[in-house]
């Protein structure tokens, strides 16, 4: 029999842990989006969409489905799902890792400030308007309401659903990722005076704070919650290996 694994996902990293474990006859995993895009990319292996109803619900699709190891790879933001994970795993003895991905650090030309919350970055960009770039997932735009003399632009793969947006807010939807060039060409043409990031990590979206360094541009960078965590790995092939010790010998 493989190894029935939960792989909760939605980053780049679970995407590329899906592949490498995609065929392989020792793993019958399966990848659990939380059902933010309508539209993701294909995966190679089962893929399930939607919350699982708190804690209680986790446990009981553990249990219902026989899973035998979680590896949680959810954003470093996703701090409650983490926390679920962390307790239902504890609850139901399934092994539980975590794919941490490391922060970024602030280098030579940077100018952070970093704060802790998305209304703090909303009151740190003080009372004089300003062009905001919005580097943020669309959960979060309706707190820059709280300060609507800014003129905002904010990049995302989905519009919004919620109507309680800044009033002063264009949207540009793409699907990155985006290179040095692009980012320098989008906060200069846009003539964007300061940025307003999460410290996501990786190198997926890093070409923005190397383009806000090269400018000079400020960047109000919101500091990652306290997120739980099972065993701490570091990368992909980690992950591979501690599902392989898990896994029944001679499939």
């Amino acid at each position: 029999m493989a190894l029935n694994v939960l792989i909760l996902g939605g980053t780049t990293e679970a995407s590329v842990l899906a592949r490498q474990v995609a065929g392989n006859p020792r793993l019958a995993p399966i990848l659990s989006l939380a059902g933010r895009t309508t539209n993701p990319r294909a995966q190679p292996i089962a893929t399930r969409t939607g919350g699982f109803g708190g804690i209680k619900g986790l446990v009981r699709y553990l249990r219902d489905e026989a899973i035998e190891a979680v590896i949680d790879a959810t954003h470093p933001y996703a701090d409650q799902m983490s926390a679920h994970a962390v307790a239902a795993c504890r609850e139901t003895g399934v092994p539980l890792a975590s794919l941490v991905r490391p922060e970024w650090q602030a280098e030579a030309g940077d100018r952070w400030q970093v704060v802790p919350s998305f209304d703090t970055a909303a009151r740190a960009l003080g009372p004089t308007p300003r062009r905001v770039f919005l580097s943020l997932g669309r959960q979060e735009l309706h707190v820059f309401a709280a300060a609507p003399q800014h003129h905002y632009i904010a990049r995302l793969i989905e519009r919004p659903e919620r109507a309680d947006l800044p009033p002063d807010l264009r949207l540009v939807q793409a699907r990155g990722p985006f290179d040095r060039e692009a980012e320098l060409r989008l906060l200069t043409e846009e003539q964007i005076d300061v940025m307003v990031s999460k410290n996501s990590g990786g190198d997926a979206t890093y070409a923005k704070i190397e383009a806000a360094r090269a400018l000079g541009l400020p960047v109000i960078m919101i500091a990652r919650p306290n997120k739980p965590a099972g065993q701490v790995l570091t990368d992909i092939e980690q992950a591979v290996v501690w599902l392989h010790d898990l896994a029944p010998r001679g499939v």
